[in-house]
C-alpha cells in the first residue's frame, strides 16, 4: 500500500484527482473503525475493546474477537510504526492461552455456548494494525512460533479505509504445512485409496501456492486456507469427491451442475458460498481460476 495511488475520476470532465493517503489523528480512530466492522474487514466476530487482564499481569488488550474458524484473536493497533507492537501483542497472547477459561466465558456471553465450546485453541491469533512496519518487525514475526498477521492501514479521504497484508506467519500450523498430505489426505485414503489422496494432495497444492501469504487451520469438519479471512475451505472427501468452499459470489459466476454449486443460504462445513466439486485432477485445473478469484478477494 505504500506505493498504492489512488485516483477519484470526474467523469463530468474526464479528469483524475489524486486521493491522498494519511494516518488517523489518534490511535483510537483505527482502533473504532475497526471494531466497529471487524468481522467485515479481518472475518473475526468482536468480543471485547481494552480487555483488562487483571491487576497482577496490569494489562490491557486492544481488541479481542474469534475468526471464522474458531480461533481466538487479539487485535493490537498502533497509529504510525511502533517497534514495540508485536512484542506487546506477544505478551497478551501468553496471558491468553493461560486464561483458556476466562475468555471461553466471554465468548459464551457474546456469541453463545456452542461457539465456546468450540474455540480452536491450537491456533490463537494476533493481528497487529499500524502505519507502517519496519523489515525488522517482519523478520521478528517470521522467527516466532504464533500466528500473527502484521497488517497497514490507511485513510482516504474522508470514506475510504485501505488495508495491506504485509507479513503473515502462520506459526504452528507451518508444521502441518510441512506434511503436505496428513489430515485431509489420510481421511481419503481411507475411503478411495491412492486416487483420492492424490486428488487432496493436488488441492492442497493449488491453493497454498497462490500465494506466500497462505495459512491453513485444521478443524475436525474441515481445512481452512486463510489470508487474513478464510478464502477457501476443504472438506474430507466422500465416496468420489472433494467439495471445496469458496468466498466467491455465485452470481459472478456460470454455474456447472456437478462442477459448481450456489450453497448461500445452505449448511455446509467451513465457509464461503461457491462449492466447488472435484472428482478428478482435471477438475483442479478447471478449478484454478475459482480458487485465484477467491483468494484475491481475501
Amino acid at each position: 500500500m505504500s506505493g498504492l495511488k489512488l485516483f477519484s475520476m470526474d467523469t463530468t470532465n474526464s479528469g483524475m484527482t489524486e486521493v491522498m493517503p494519511r494516518l488517523a489523528e489518534i490511535e483510537a480512530d483505527v482502533q473504532g473503525l475497526v471494531e466497529t466492522h471487524m468481522e467485515a474487514l479481518l472475518g473475526v466476530r468482536f468480543l471485547a475493546s481494552e480487555y483488562s487482564t487483571g491487576t497482577v499481569h496490569g494489562g490491557r488488550i486492544d481488541s479481542l474477537g474469534l475468526d471464522e474458524n474458531g480461533s481466538p484473536v487479539i487485535v493490537e493497533y498502533k497509529r504510525g510504526t511502533d517497534a514495540g507492537v508485536i512484542n506487546q501483542g506477544l505478551f497478551y497472547l501468553a496471558w491468553l492461552m493461560d486464561h483458556r477459561a476466562e475468555f471461553e466465558h466471554l465468548v459464551r456471553d457474546q456469541i453463545g455456548m456452542t461457539a465456546a465450546s468450540q474455540v480452536l485453541w491450537s491456533s490463537p491469533r494476533l493481528i497487529c494494525i499500524a502505519g507502517d512496519f519496519t523489515r525488522y518487525d517482519v523478520h521478528a514475526v517470521r522467527e516466532h512460533r504464533r500466528s500473527i498477521d502484521l497488517v497497514r492501514y490507511r485513510l482516504f479521504g474522508s470514506d475510504l479505509l485501505g488495508l495491506e497484508a504485509v507479513a503473515s506467519v502462520s506459526g504452528g500450523m507451518q508444521a502441518g504445512r510441512r506434511v503436505r498430505h496428513r489430515a485431509v489426505t489420510q481421511a481419503a485414503a481411507g475411503v478411495q485409496g491412492a486416487a483420492m489422496a492424490e486428488l487432496a494432495g493436488a488441492v492442497d497444492e493449488a491453493l497454498l501456492g497462490l500465494g506466500d501469504g497462505v495459512n491453513r487451520v485444521e478443524r475436525k469438519t474441515y481445512r481452512a486456507y486463510q489470508r487474513l479471512r478464510n478464502f477457501a475451505c476443504l472438506c474430507p472427501p466422500q465416496r468420489s469427491k472433494l467439495l471445496v468452499y469458496l468466498k466467491v459470489d455465485p452470481k459472478d459466476v456460470d454455474l456447472v451442475p456437478g462442477f459448481t454449486r450456489d450453497v448461500s443460504g445452505l449448511g455446509h462445513h467451513g465457509t464461503g458460498d461457491l462449492e466447488v466439486q472435484l472428482r478428478t485432477l482435471r477438475d483442479v485445473e478447471r478449478a484454478r481460476d475459482l480458487f485465484r478469484a477467491s483468494y484475491a478477494a481475501a
